[in-house]
This record gives C-alpha cells, sequence and structure tokens, in this order.
C-alpha cells in the first residue's frame, strides 16, 4: 500500500468519524459484539496462523491470544456503558449554582502498531479499548507474523467498513508512511528503537502516544522462597512462546545460598513441562525468523550452559537453556533476551540486589519469589518497573481489572478494561452554571467587600 493510499483511508476514517456514526454507546456495543463473534467463529483459522508464525500449540494460542481477547471484549461489553457516562464532580462554593462533570469523549482516528511475538492478542486488545471508546482505527500488524496479519486483515474486513477500521499490510516503508500522517492517538507496541523513532514522529504533530516497550525483566529469588513452586512457575514464564515475551522474566537474581538447588529444581521443571527433549516437543514452538534465531544463539556461551543448548536451525527451535554462572558484563546481559535462555546471577543482600536492578534501565516487569513480607514490601517499594508477580510470573498481565504497561525505558501509559479505556478517551472538563444567580464578586469594579468574599471561598 503506498502513500497515498493510506492517506485516503485516513481521510475517510476522518470523515466517518465526523459523522457522528461512532459516538452512541449502541453503535459501539454493536461493533464490539460483531468482533467477539467474528473471533468465536474463526478461532481454527486464527489458531492455525499462529502455529504457522510462531508454532503454538492450540492451548498456548487461546490462553495467550483468542481466549485474553474474548475477556476483554466480555468485559467491554458489560462495562461500556458505564465507562462511556458522564462522571459528576463536586462543584467549588466559588462557583455556585453550577454543575461541574467530567464529559469522556473519543479522540479520533487512531493508529495501532503491533509486534509479532503476541500478534493476535496485542493487536485486537487495543483496537477493542479503542472502538469501546468510540474511535476510528488504523490497524498496522507486524510483518514477522504473516500468516497472523492475513488472519487479523480478514477479521477486520469481515467486521468493519475500511472508513471505520482498516488494515494495513508492509513493512518499514509502510510503516514511514503511516508515521508521515497525523493521527489523533498512536498506540505503539514493539522494541525501544522503534518505539523512539514513533515517538519522535508523533512529536511532530504532536500527537499523543502510548508505548508498550520492553526491558530485560529481572525475577529475584530470595533464601525465603519456595524453591520448586518458584522454579515451576519461572519456567513457565520464561519458555512460554520460546520466550518471546516482552514481560519474561529475562534473567534470574536469587541469593547465592539457594542458587544450586534453584538449578536443580529448575531443570526438573524444564523436563517436566517440555519432556527430556523439548526440541521434539510439539507443543514447544519457535523462534520467528532467521535473524533472531542467530542473534539468540549467539548470545550463549557454551561453558556457561548448565541445561539445553541445543538448536534445530531447519525448525528454527532452541531449547529451554539455563546458563550459570553470569555476571552482569556477560554478553547475554546487555539487551532483551527475547528467547529460551534463563541467565543466573547471585546476590548476597536484598539491598545489593536492589541496587543493580534500580542502576539499569528500568524494566517492564519484575518479579519476587519470598515469603518475606518486609522483603517483598522493601522491593516493590524501591524498585521502579512497570508491573509485575509476588511469587508468580507475568500474570499480571491476564486481565481487565488492572493496566498494563510499561514504566520510564520500557514504555509510557497502559491499557486494559477501564484504563485502556480511558488511555483511547479525553476527558472534557465540564461547568453548566445556571442563571437564575449571578454574584457580583468576581466583575470589576472590585472592592474589599469582594476581596473579602473571593477570600473566603479561595482557601
Amino acid at each position: 500500500m503506498n502513500e497515498q493510499e493510506i492517506r485516503q483511508i485516513i481521510e475517510k476514517q476522518q470523515q466517518f468519524f465526523a459523522s457522528g456514526a461512532t459516538l452512541s454507546v449502541e453503535a459501539r456495543l454493536q461493533a464490539l459484539k460483531k468482533l467477539k463473534a467474528a473471533i468465536i467463529s474463526q478461532e481454527d483459522q486464527i489458531h492455525d496462523a499462529l502455529r504457522q508464525d510462531l508454532g503454538k500449540s492450540g492451548m498456548e494460542s487461546y490462553m495467550c491470544e483468542t481466549g485474553m481477547v474474548l475477556s476483554e471484549l466480555s468485559h467491554m461489553i458489560r462495562h461500556l456503558p458505564r465507562y462511556a457516562r458522564e462522571r459528576r464532580v463536586r462543584t467549588p462554593l466559588a462557583q455556585y449554582v453550577s454543575r461541574s462533570y467530567r464529559k469522556p469523549s473519543p479522540y479520533g482516528t487512531v493508529l495501532i502498531m503491533s509486534p509479532w511475538n503476541y500478534p493476535f492478542m496485542l493487536t485486537i486488545d487495543p483496537l477493542v479499548d479503542a472502538l469501546a471508546a468510540g474511535n476510528t482505527a488504523l490497524v498496522k500488524p507486524s510483518a514477522y507474523s504473516p500468516a497472523t496479519s492475513l488472519v487479523i486483515q480478514q477479521l477486520i474486513t469481515l467486521c468493519f467498513p475500511q472508513e471505520y477500521v482498516a488494515v494495513v499490510q508492509g513493512g518499514r516503508e509502510e510503516n514511514q508512511f503511516l508515521l508521515s500522517q497525523k493521527f489523533d492517538y498512536i498506540f505503539f507496541t514493539g522494541s525501544q528503537a522503534v518505539g523512539k523513532e514513533v515517538l519522535r514522529r508523533a512529536a511532530e504533530h504532536l500527537t499523543p502516544v502510548t508505548l508498550a516497550l520492553g526491558g530485560t525483566s529481572p525475577c529475584i529469588v530470595d533464601k525465603t522462597a519456595s524453591l520448586k513452586l518458584a522454579a515451576r512457575r519461572i519456567v513457565f514464564g520464561k519458555y512460554l512462546n520460546c520466550g518471546q515475551t516482552c514481560v519474561a522474566p529475562d534473567y534470574i537474581l536469587c541469593h547465592e545460598s539457594v542458587r544450586e538447588e534453584l538449578i536443580r529444581q529448575i531443570t526438573a521443571q524444564i523436563k517436566l513441562q517440555f519432556e527430556e527433549n523439548p526440541l521434539e516437543n510439539e507443543n514447544y514452538g519457535h523462534i520467528i525468523n532467521q535473524k533472531h534465531f542467530h542473534r539468540i544463539l549467539g548470545l550463549i556461551e557454551k561453558e556457561k550452559v548448565v541445561w539445553g543448548g541445543q538448536a534445530d536451525p531447519d525448525a528454527l527451535r532452541i531449547a529451554p537453556t539455563v546458563l550459570s554462572p553470569v555476571s552482569w558484563e556477560d554478553p547475554v546481559m546487555q539487551e532483551e533476551i527475547f528467547g529460551p535462555l534463563l541467565p543466573i546471577l547471585t546476590f548476597r543482600d536484598l539491598e545489593e540486589a536492589v541496587s543493580q536492578i534500580e542502576s539499569r534501565p528500568h524494566p517492564l516487569a519484575l518479579y519476587l519469589f519470598s515469603s518475606d513480607k518486609k522483603a517483598i514490601r522493601y522491593v516493590t517499594s524501591r524498585c521502579r518497573y512497570g508491573g509485575g508477580c509476588v511469587n508468580d510470573t507475568i500474570i499480571h498481565l491476564a486481565t481487565s481489572q488492572m493496566g498494563f504497561g510499561g514504566f520510564g525505558e520500557s514504555g509510557m501509559g497502559a491499557y486494559h478494561g477501564k484504563i485502556g479505556f480511558d488511555t483511547f478517551t479525553h476527558y472534557k472538563s465540564m461547568v453548566d452554571k445556571k442563571t437564575f444567580l449571578d454574584l457580583p464578586m468576581r466583575y470589576q469594579p472590585y472592592t474589599k467587600l469582594y476581596e473579602k468574599m473571593v477570600r473566603m471561598f479561595l482557601r
């Protein structure tokens, strides 16, 4: 799709929005219900596409992609009438007699740019929030997950006219075309490098943005943790989608006294969850493409492999791998891994661990395994990060009751549920002043009495 075609779609969406067709709650609910029904009817096609792109099993595809989208849709359909209501607020005495309220209004035409690692969920989830808020949307899925991107296009074409929701396929050239246009809001999920470019280009038009980025997410395991349970949940979170999860625990930072036992428990869990030879497990996915496959392989220092390290270039599979001992200076610690490699570092005291984490860019997620309430309060208060879990991994994003987003270098803004609705909504602050009474104190000529009255009201 060329720049002129993209511009024409945007103009059509702007006209459609200006017509008021997206504003009524009834119209929004109809759109969401139609999308939900279409996803349910095309679940098999969606899952087939996810298997082609990432090797995901049907169970994983539903648990982490379609099921989460359906849950978000159900939440929005249930709560949208309440979210879209005007909210009355208290009126200051100085503004007597009047009614003050906040009026939710959609931004207009929004751009949603999504990544390849959870290509269905990370495209449709923000779309659900944008439509619930009353916007039109132009969706740009990743070129790295072509099968899922095609299914997304077919799904959206089935549900919506192009002037309401449209899909632009392509790669970097199309991204540049899109970012040169003026949107009313941009929602981007992806790497920090591309996120910086999105923010720079949005600034040219003063366009508000949400950036859902990444970063190296730590997993702290202290000496009070239940190591068997910790290992089970860490292995699940780390190797889900072959480690290609933005909130996967990038590395373990454990107390030096539990390192050996933790490694033993982790390797036992890898065998239990993925069998003796994970590369032959049909429910274990694959790396997205050759480029990322070789990048991840390049991070493996063979002398530090305590489990795994095997790879199948033809199938783009890398076995769940544990690395130890690892230092902060090792290559695997210099970037977001985004693959099935789990480095293990140690600490002597919790203050040291927190200091190490805080000296690095703020992560998207942080995980802590501990039974020490004081330690839990200390870590969750002192560390700065997007979100996380205590005694589990990644599940904090699987709810519409809390927002999901980054902090600092890992992103800005959030979505899911009410927070997602708020993200794509501008709240107009309104005062409806009555006409039967007009206090004179704010008008000139000013008098001592009027000043006294103003001081009485405003203090």
